[in-house]
Parts: structure tokens; sequence; C-alpha cells
């Protein structure tokens, strides 16, 4: 049995949460993104606030929100636990900075989290990388 047929062989299984795009089976999309000169770098109960309704635009449910507040003139870093996977974000006030990630499997559109993310926090410039993670190869 080659790689691909090994992995494949539970692909049918309704606790399976890959994806399926163009031929390709995959666990989910993996968004980086990296945000400059955006809002509520500092303000602990809006990222959890933002988060929460990120995770839910995108389809996804929220299992647990963990949000942290480093200090006055100090950033937030927070992670939404998801059913299918996280977001997470990681702030730099001093920099004017914001890192997020999206992960994302299933049946939801992590798309529309990454474009809401960067509307709410309207952010001046915005840098995305997109990966798909667990990549299977070519269904054959």
């Amino acid at each position: 049995m080659d790689i691909d047929s090994k992995y494949l062989k539970n692909s049918g299984s309704t606790l399976d949460h890959f994806a399926e795009d163009n031929g390709i089976l995959f666990a989910g999309h993996h968004y980086l993104i990296d945000m400059w000169d955006c809002l509520y770098l500092e303000d602990k109960k809006k990222v959890r606030d933002l988060l929460i309704r990120a995770a839910k635009v995108a389809g996804a449910t929220v299992l647990q929100i963990k949000v942290h507040h480093f200090g006055k003139g100090q950033g937030v870093s927070g992670v939404a636990i998801l059913a299918e996977s996280h977001i997470s974000i990681h702030t730099w006030p001093e920099r004017n900075f914001a890192a997020f990630d999206i992960f994302m499997c299933g049946s939801t559109n992590p798309e529309l989290s990454l474009n809401f993310l960067k509307k709410e926090f309207n952010a001046k410039k915005v840098d995305v990388k997109k990966l798909k993670r667990g990549l299977i190869n070519y269904i054959k």
C-alpha cells in the first residue's frame, strides 16, 4: 500500500473532516495573517468578541476562548479553540502590529473569518499566506 492509499482508506467516515479541492484531499486551510496599523491591539474585551464573531461568520463552533492582556501599553494574546481547529491573535501595540492564525477544517469557510477580521480591525496593511495542511496528494 502506498502512503496515499494508507491515509485515504478512512476518508469516507462521517468523523473525517478532511476537505477536498480540485482533487486534492487535505486537513484544512491555514491562514497566516500579519496586520499593520490596526485597531484594538490592547483591548482584551473587543479582541475576545471579535474572535468569537470571526469563528461564527465562518460557520465554526467555538468550544473555548482565552484572551490575555499583558498590561497597560502592552499587547493581547488570544485563542478561540474551535471544533474545526482554531483562530489565534498576538498583538504588539508598540509596533502597531497583530499576527493572526486561522486554521479550519470541515465545511467551514475560513476566508469569511479572514475578511471579517481585516474589516473589523481596520488594518491599513495586510499580508496573508494560505496553506493547505495535512495534504494527502491527489484523489485517485
